[in-house]
């Protein structure tokens, strides 16, 4: 393929932010850049500073919505100043300066549906925000085949020849750490099995019902232990507070290192994801797995088609159940250790080459229509 002129436009990206849509888009601007292509990135600033000259990162306000103003001028004016083969909008928030720079045509990814499935605000803001991208977008690519599907069914104008599935993938680094995970438990105080989250604490991803199916197992394995990483987002900030004041017993560990991630899965017993809505594919779960951590998760459409039988599936909402199978797993060590020994071969298909290779099939089909 023709060495290409790249942009990505994202919000977020990883290592400065965690989120699978950050992580998502750093697997791509780091592929296309080892097989050649010329990439620029633009993205906000939230917690560190990026010393690649082709990552151009906005000093954003870091308050809800006041992002918003600084990150879409900024992006806006450097692509109606610079010219591209491709350019690739990470969500709405990275589709939004394409469109305001007089773009006609661009790339965009749908990561989930999750206004579609629940309510965030009363404004149904990005609802609309959503259904703006892809009717402008001239190709999208999403990371399931579920959410594939969904965009159709909640738009049914568009075209499913232009969208594209390309699931996601993970690094090399996420292996077993024993060595490391057990220094890291001595670190913490902890003895005792260990409950684990990794995650943005957003109030869809389940957390609480997290926490009262963790304080139900306590019941039955008394030195069973929660340690949650990630931090609130703005309409959870206040409710880590009261949990921080309130739950003594719980480890909120807050902002974890892409270096640390690894060792945290592999001192997990059990890694627990229960999502109620907006997920598109699942990168925690399949992270955990080849750390050597079985996994529990909520039994949501795009969980389901990418983990398929090598995880636990609950109910999301129901606190009581997750508690049950997590007591059931604690005490079954050979099922946990089957579940992980299955799992190796199956995770091995979520590799960035097999990401990169379908990324860049698109953008030859993107171009041909030029």
């Amino acid at each position: 393929m023709d060495k290409l002129n790249i942009c990505l436009v994202s919000l977020t990206f990883a290592p400065d932010s965690q989120d699978g849509a950050a992580k998502f888009f750093t697997g791509i601007y780091n592929y296309m850049k080892n097989q050649g292509h010329n990439v620029k990135l633009i993205t906000g600033k939230w917690n560190l500073k990026f010393s690649d000259p082709n990552i151009f990162q906005i000093d954003i306000i870091r308050k809800r919505f006041l992002w918003f103003p600084q990150f879409t001028l900024h992006a806006r004016n450097y692509l109606r100043s610079h010219k591209f083969d491709i350019i690739h909008g990470n969500g709405p928030k990275g589709v939004i300066p394409i469109i305001l720079s007089n773009q006609k045509r661009f790339v965009s990814t749908i990561h989930d549906l999750g206004p579609f499935e629940t309510k965030f605000t009363k404004i149904p803001l990005e609802k609309l925000l959503i259904k703006y991208t892809v009717n402008k977008s001239t190709f999208i690519t999403t990371c399931a085949e579920s959410i594939r599907r969904q965009i159709k069914y909640y738009m049914p104008n568009a075209n499913i020849n232009h969208i594209f599935n390309l699931y996601s993938a993970i690094e090399d680094k996420y292996r077993p750490l024993p060595k490391q995970a057990q220094e890291l438990k001595d670190k913490l105080n902890i003895e005792g099995p260990v409950l684990l989250y990794i995650g943005r604490i957003a109030k869809y991803k389940g957390v609480h019902d997290i926490i009262k199916a963790y304080q139900i197992a306590k019941k039955e394995i008394p030195d069973l232990n929660l340690v949650m990483g990630g931090k609130p987002d703005f309409t959870m900030e206040k409710n880590y507070k009261d949990w921080q004041q309130k739950y003594k017993d719980i480890h909120f560990i807050g902002f974890v290192s892409e270096k640390e991630i690894p060792i945290y899965y592999t001192m997990g017993d059990i890694f627990v994801t229960y999502y109620y809505a907006s997920e598109g594919f699942g990168l925690t779960p399949i992270e955990a797995i080849a750390c050597g951590t079985p996994v529990i998760c909520s039994s949501i459409g795009a969980y389901k088609e990418v983990l398929q039988e090598h995880v636990i599936f609950v109910p999301p909402k129901n606190p009581p159940q997750l508690a049950k199978e997590i007591v059931m797993l604690l005490k079954d060590d050979l099922r946990r250790k089957t579940l992980i020994k299955n799992a190796q071969n199956f995770i091995k298909k979520y590799t960035w080459n097999a990401v990169g290779k379908k990324l860049e099939i698109v953008y030859k089909k993107f171009l041909n229509q030029i």
